[in-house]
């Protein structure tokens, strides 16, 4: 089994909850169903970190997934968390390169891989056109990414207008992974990586 500690959810237990359940949908449409992995939703980044680094003690099989929060300029994923200020994260002494996966520059990214999907979450009304429409979409400003959500759903009240919370994880359990793995490297990384770790062909490299 391979566990994945998931920056997710914040304070809430509710929220948490959405997380662990969004991420399981995600990972059974991206062709786990029998062999899933476990996410675990950790709230902060930091508490992510920690309970990642107490897994790696006691040797078990553990991925950590946070936000880049900014533009990948490094080969390795513990290397950009070394550098950024807020993390400056040494690796665990047993973690290897693939055990730290990355969502750049934050999950909202991904929802951009599959609009139709993000159309259908919001209904009539919905302005896909002021999404943001580059296809490098790990390279959007993480700003631009969430304005463009909001923008987007503007025409309804403010309380149905995108928000990271209420809508994130619903969007998640609906984007297509094929979609998703196409347009983000880092995401198909980690799905190659899980892929290795469960025994799923779908995702090797030729994928």
């Amino acid at each position: 089994m391979v566990t994945i500690y998931i920056e997710g959810g914040g304070d809430s237990d509710y929220l948490r909850t959405r997380c662990r359940q969004a991420f399981s949908t995600f990972f059974e449409r991206a062709g786990f169903k029998g062999c899933m992995p476990k996410p675990r939703a950790c709230g902060s980044r930091t508490s992510a970190f920690k309970r990642f680094k107490t897994a790696c003690k006691k040797n078990q099989n553990a991925v950590l997934l946070v936000d880049s929060e900014a533009p990948v300029t490094e080969t390795s994923a513990w290397e950009h968390l070394r550098k950024r200020p807020g993390d400056l994260w040494e690796k665990p002494a047993k973690a290897t390169d693939e055990d730290c996966q990355l969502m750049v520059q934050c999950m909202e990214p991904w929802f951009l891989a599959d609009k139709e999907a993000v159309s259908s979450l919001f209904g009539q009304g919905f302005h896909g056109d002021r999404l943001p429409q580059r296809s490098d979409i790990e390279n959007i400003p993480k700003k631009d990414v969430l304005n463009g959500l909001v923008s987007a759903s503007s025409a309804y009240k403010t309380k149905s207008q995108y928000d990271k919370g209420e809508h994130s994880f619903d969007l998640l359990e609906l984007v297509d992974p094929a979609k998703v793995a196409a347009a983000s490297p880092w995401a198909r990384r980690l799905l190659r990586c899980l892929a290795a770790r469960l025994g799923v062909e779908r995702w090797g490299e030729s994928a």
